[in-house]
C-alpha cells in the first residue's frame, strides 16, 4: 500500500485548516553565551495526540520557511507512533533537512556520554551556521535540559540557575520539568570534568547520521 511521505489520511483531512494546532519555534539567541547563532526549540511537529492536531505537511513547510537544516530529535520511536508521526524522520530527510535522532526517556535525562555527543553535534551544526531546531514531544523538559547544558557548556560563568532562567523567559516555567532533569543540570558540569579526566568522554565523535 503506499503512503505518502507525510501520511496523510483521511482523518487529517477531515480536520480543516482553522482547527489545526499551529507549531511555535522559540528561537533561544545564544548571544547571552557570545555566540551569534540561535538554537530553535518546538514541540513535535504532525503530533495528533488528545487535543493537539498538527499536520506534519503544513510543520515541515514552516521549518523550510524558517531556513530549518539541521533538526534534533529526542523523542523514542515508540513515541513516534504513540504521537502518530512514524514516518517523521522519513519526512525530514526526503525534505532536505540534516537529521540527528538521539533519543531518550520522556521526563528524563539522557546518560551523560549521550548528551556530550548531542551538544558536540549541535556545536558543530551552530558553527557551522546551520540553522539548527532541537524537539521532543511538548518542546519542554528533555529539549529544555539540553538547550541549558549547552548554554553551560559555551559560558564558563554561566550557572545552571542562570540557564533554566533564561529557558524559562523563552519556553515558560516548565523548560525543566522533573527533578532528575533538575538535578542533571545541576551536576553536568561536575560530572563532565569527572569523566573528562578519566577519559571516559570522548573529544570527537562523528556527526554523520
Amino acid at each position: 500500500m503506499h503512503t505518502s511521505e507525510f501520511d496523510s489520511s483521511s482523518e487529517e483531512e477531515e480536520v480543516r485548516e482553522e482547527q489545526l494546532t499551529p507549531l511555535q519555534i522559540s528561537w533561544l539567541p545564544l548571544s547571552v553565551v557570545e555566540c551569534s547563532q540561535f538554537l530553535g526549540i518546538c514541540a513535535l511537529p504532525g503530533c495528533k495526540y488528545k487535543d493537539i492536531r498538527r499536520s506534519l505537511e503544513r510543520d515541515v513547510e514552516e521549518f523550510r520557511n524558517q531556513g530549518v537544516q539541521d533538526v534534533f530529535v529526542f523523542c523514542t520511536r515508540g513515541e513516534l507512533h504513540k504521537y502518530r508521526v512514524p514516518s517523521l524522520l522519513d519526512a525530514y530527510q526526503r525534505r532536505g533537512f540534516t537529521v540527528h535522532h538521539m533519543p531518550f526517556p520522556d521526563g528524563g535525562a539522557p546518560e551523560l556520554e549521550q548528551c556530550c555527543q548531542i551538544l558536540e553535534e549541535l556545536q558543530v551544526s551552530l558553527k557551522n551556521n546551520r540553522r539548527t531546531v532541537i524537539h521532543c514531544y511538548g518542546g519542554l523538559g528533555r529539549s529544555g535540559l539540553i538547550a541549558a547544558c549547552l548554554l553551560l557548556q559555551l559560558s564558563v560563568t554561566l550557572t545552571p540557575n542562570k540557564a533554566m532562567e533564561i529557558l524559562t523567559q523563552h519556553r515558560g516555567r516548565g523548560a525543566i520539568q522533573t527533578v532528575k532533569q533538575y538535578n542533571f543540570l545541576h551536576e553536568f558540569r561536575d560530572k563532565v570534568t569527572a569523566h573528562q579526566e578519566i577519559g571516559e568522554v570522548p573529544t570527537e565523535r562523528s556527526v554523520s547520521r
